[in-house]
């Protein structure tokens, strides 16, 4: 697995649990407003951060009894043939595992899913399902696809979420209208603002919406999801 960075401690990746957060390399997206594009581009033989799979166990094992769990995101873990082989390692070194997913491989979450190796997943729902071509950069978005993993997860009896980054140029009332009919009754949905990390595939295009935006699509999306909730923001 190649690792191209870790956060060591994390209060917030992995709801109700202490636990370090591992980036892994590559995606099979090319979203413009990605704010981790030194993990998608591909062809770099080094990336700045990046450790080997070797000192990312040397860590686990030093930090039994602090931390609880290891999210794993990207980049995309999932296009990893390995994944479930790295998966299955974090839980036989004594810890739970959150994965972070776009939710394009849903085949590859099932079998993991099936194997009761994962105990929480987040995936991003970047749009509508006719907009996603402009979000997620490729031409021919997988959108069956993407149905799949969604109702595959609102099926596994495990915990999830689902989340949406909101983009003042990119997300209007219409778009978050359908994505409440998409994911309708879900447990767990939270709408977060887009922040520019200055390392975006495409800079100067994307800004962060307002408050007052995120209220009102907020509103929006309760109309089918009623536990909605801007990330952050505790009611």
């Amino acid at each position: 697995m190649r690792i191209g960075g870790l956060q060591k401690l994390t209060l917030l990746d992995f709801p109700e649990h202490v636990a370090c957060t591992v980036f892994t390399l590559g995606c099979n997206f090319r979203c413009p407003y990605c704010h981790n594009s030194s993990l998608v581009i591909p062809g770099r033989e080094h990336v700045e951060g990046e450790i080997t799979e070797e000192e990312f166990f040397k860590f686990l094992g030093k930090r039994k009894g602090l931390l609880d769990g290891v999210a794993i995101t990207g980049g995309e873990p999932l296009i990893h043939p390995d994944i479930k082989d790295f998966i299955r390692k974090i839980r036989e070194a004594g810890y739970l595992v959150k994965l972070d997913t776009n939710g394009a491989l849903p085949g590859r979450l099932k079998e993991i899913l099936d194997e009761g190796l994962l105990d929480f997943v987040a995936m991003d729902i970047k749009s509508s399902m006719e907009g996603y071509g402009a979000v997620c950069g490729l031409a021919d978005p997988p959108v069956a696809k993407l149905m799949e993993s969604i109702s595959i997860l609102r099926n596994s009896g495990i915990k999830h979420e689902f989340r949406t980054t909101v983009i003042e140029e990119v997300h209007d009332e219409e778009i978050m209208r359908k994505i409440g009919e998409l994911i309708e009754g879900a447990d767990r949905y939270f709408l977060q603002q887009f922040e520019d990390s200055g390392e975006l595939i495409e800079e100067g295009r994307y800004t962060s919406p307002s408050m007052e935006k995120m209220e009102k699509l907020l509103s929006i999306v309760r109309d089918k999801v009623p536990n909605a909730q801007i990330r952050g923001i505790e009611e």
